[in-house]
């Protein structure tokens, strides 16, 4: 999300853009620690997948 404030804005229209901003859904990363399993290290399944385009 972008949100363009103006040059000359008063304070009170800022804080109310950014308290608007707080109340916005926020993306929760910790949903989703933990979820896919791999049967590799992390690291040798990249190199596996560089070396797919040489």
């Amino acid at each position: 999300m972008v949100t363009i404030i103006k040059r000359g804005t008063d304070k009170q229209e800022i804080e109310k853009i950014l308290a608007n901003l707080e109340s916005t859904k926020k993306f929760d990363a910790y949903k989703y620690c933990g979820v896919v399993k791999l049967d590799k290290d992390a690291l040798d399944i990249q190199k596996i997948m560089r070396d797919e385009w040489k």
